[in-house]
């Protein structure tokens, strides 16, 4: 009788159709987007013409409930009795969780500055976003989520933080999480009637600065159609993970962390990568094993197949190649001195260091923010922090002695590119300065 299949497609760097293998991962963010951006669009303008029909039309059509501009969202009195509903020991989590992810972000908050040089001040303020809405999947129910995203807001200090989910009726534990936040209205509804009504503003949901969070591709494309009107985030893809391992590892921590990631979505990418392939065999044996076992077995299986890989390299050296090209949301080093190996990788969202350290602890509990680049696009964007919840001022200020000893080059910059309005407001200040000295 022969052996079943691996769940994954196990190469070699040095086989034929590695590349071909590998750049798939590559252009896993790629898209067959056009339908989806038209129907997004289609839905955005009937929200910014119709406000509350439309969104409550919209969530009665792809959602499958239909709701009131009075029931449209959880307010104080929901939010707040939410906890009653709860196990003690779910409670106790989540103040856990909140706390550890308050530490975190209040140990880097971002300072204002100014530098002065005799009569001349420059500087920058930061200051918080007046008003920011969070997306959260409604389902499965995703209190981390919601706390992983309004907790860095707090922090930063923005004044208004809303929610908006799909769901008929929220989960309680989704409501503590919002009551931990300091969160006092979550709303029913998401995709791209939520994204539209938080953009444009109707009766009963007040527009809002900035948008973020993950969701469907109907709510990231909303996101992006409405970019300009107001600030959204980068496009939240599927879930990943790159693990980089060595003889230490252990394969059933290895084959976990992998059907971890890949149990999200069928869409989800995972990449194992390592010399080692007794390793890599055991892993794909276990993972066979674990596979069975898991209740989500069809999702798992599908990303699995599709969309991941065990790469069986030359060294470490060549491991630490493949995952920088692969730019992962999540970096696991199973290895022996993972710090050093941190430092040969600096593409990935997340970097998680020893076998111990698990991505799901990351998920939950650790204190950084769960909310990462994906696909690929560690090479170039970073975790959500408090940084996203804040925007910068510059000040300006100069004095008579600043102003003879920098206007004749501004003036002649000015002159350069012919912009004679600009020249006569400086020259003008100059001959003010002469008539002064």
């Amino acid at each position: 009788m022969s052996a079943p299949a691996p769940p994954i497609r196990l190469i070699g760097t040095d086989e034929a159709g590695f590349e071909a293998a590998f750049s798939v991962l590559e252009a896993r963010r790629e898209l067959e987007a056009a339908d989806v951006d038209r129907a997004v669009a289609e839905i955005l303008e009937d929200v910014r013409q119709r406000g509350d029909d439309a969104v409550l039309d919209a969530v009665e059509r792809y959602d499958g409930y239909r709701l009131t501009p009075e029931t449209l969202f959880a307010g104080p009195e929901e939010i707040e009795g939410a906890r009653a509903q709860l196990e003690p020991s779910v409670c106790d989590a989540l103040a856990v969780a909140a706390e550890r992810i308050r530490r975190f972000h209040s140990a880097n908050v971002p300072q204002s500055w100014r530098l002065e040089d005799g009569d001349e001040l420059l500087g920058q303020d930061l200051l918080p976003i007046g008003r920011v809405a969070l997306m959260v999947p409604g389902y499965p129910p995703l209190p981390s989520t919601l706390l992983m995203l309004a907790i860095p807001a707090r922090v930063a200090g923005v004044r208004e933080l809303c929610v908006a989910s799909s769901a008929e009726r929220h989960h309680p534990a989704v409501l503590e999480a919002a009551r931990l936040a300091g969160i006092q209205r979550v709303y029913r509804m998401g995709g791209a009637q939520g994204v539209g009504a938080l953009a444009y503003g109707t009766e009963s949901v007040s527009p809002v600065d900035k948008i973020m969070g993950p969701g469907s591709v109907y709510t990231q494309a909303a996101k992006r159609q409405v970019s300009g009107r107001v600030a959204i985030d980068a496009d939240a893809g599927p879930s990943e993970v790159v693990i980089v391992a060595d003889d230490s590892a252990n394969p059933r921590f290895v084959a976990a962390d992998l059907l971890a990631q890949a149990e999200h979505a069928p869409d989800a990418s995972v990449l194992l990568v390592t010399p080692e392939r007794g390793l890599a065999s055991a892993t794909l044996a276990e993972l066979g094993r674990q596979l069975a076992e898991t209740p989500r077995r069809e999702i798992a299986e599908a990303s699995l197949a599709a969309r991941s890989l065990a790469v069986v390299t030359r060294d470490l050296e060549e491991a630490a190649v493949l995952a920088n090209r692969y730019a992962g949301e999540h970096l696991q080093l199973a290895v022996r001195d993972p710090e050093h190996w941190a430092g040969r990788i600096d593409t990935a969202g997340a970097v998680f260091l020893g076998s111990y350290a698990t991505v799901p602890f990351g998920d939950y509990i650790a204190g950084p923010s769960h909310v990462l680049p994906t696909g690929g696009a560690a090479r170039f964007s970073s975790p959500v922090g408090v940084e996203d919840f804040l925007r910068r001022r510059s000040l300006i200020s100069l004095g008579p002695r600043s102003l003879r000893k920098l206007g004749p080059h501004a003036l002649r910059l000015a002159e350069l590119e012919g912009l004679f309005a600009h020249a006569h407001a400086i020259k003008l200040r100059l001959e003010q300065g002469e008539g002064e000295s």
